[in-house]
């Protein structure tokens, strides 16, 4: 399992993932925070956008995102103008289509977190003069931290086992796009069972761990 490829795959994932869950909190808050809050009719629209990646199969995200962010496409055209190159098959184009497919996962969470609050905590600060800056920080943060722990867990977990968006985006590039779940695959092409079942393993503790943490976040089954 511990081989020079392997060990690679696995730090290419925890940063990925780290970089991803990171990202989506800073912009996933505000979202979140806006959903939840507003009554604007496009609430129905942007949330749907948001939980899209739930229900639509990865490898259909990934060709998108390949196409919108290839030399052709809207944002690729945009990175190319500004001397950026395109983003496909590199990193950075993981951390983009990273960013997209693990989106509900973060927001959703804190949304639903935001909503439980409800209206009294936040009148009650305002009466006491709270600037708005201050009663994010010393109420809404406190009461939507299991929320917030929630999409932290989730998002870095749902990074971390992407396939097919990882492999449409990043293709198979060792030390640069090659994660996890992609070297899982090669070794089962090659017939190198020992090895995949070393890192498959791997991923099936990770995932009971992130399990236990959640039902220990949200023990709503637990009897009073």
């Amino acid at each position: 399992m511990f081989t020079d490829p392997n060990i690679g795959a696995i730090v290419l994932t925890l940063k990925l993932a780290s970089l991803t869950t990171i990202i989506l909190l800073l912009i996933g808050t505000p979202l979140a925070w806006w959903l939840a809050r507003t009554r604007s009719w496009l609430k129905g629209p942007v949330g749907a956008f948001v939980a899209l990646p739930i229900v639509l199969p990865p490898t259909v995200i990934g060709f998108y995102l390949l196409v919108a962010l290839g030399p052709n496409g809207p944002v690729g055209q945009l990175t190319q103008a500004m001397g950026l190159g395109t983003l496909p098959f590199s990193f950075t184009g993981l951390v983009v289509g990273s960013v997209f497919y693990s989106m509900p996962f973060v927001v959703q969470p804190i949304q639903n977190a935001f909503e439980a609050m409800g209206d009294r905590p936040l009148e009650v600060a305002a009466t006491l003069r709270a600037s708005p800056l201050d009663t994010f920080f010393s109420v809404t943060l406190p009461l939507a931290k299991p929320g917030y722990l929630t999409a932290i867990v989730m998002g870095f977990a749902h990074t971390v086992g992407e396939f097919g968006v990882v492999l449409m985006i990043g293709g198979n590039i060792p030390n640069q796009t090659r994660m996890i779940s992609v070297q899982i695959y090669d070794h089962v092409e090659a017939l190198e069972y020992a090895q995949a079942h070393g890192l498959a393993a791997g991923m099936l503790v990770f995932s009971m761990l992130v399990l236990i943490i959640l039902y220990t976040l949200n023990p709503t089954g637990r009897r009073k």
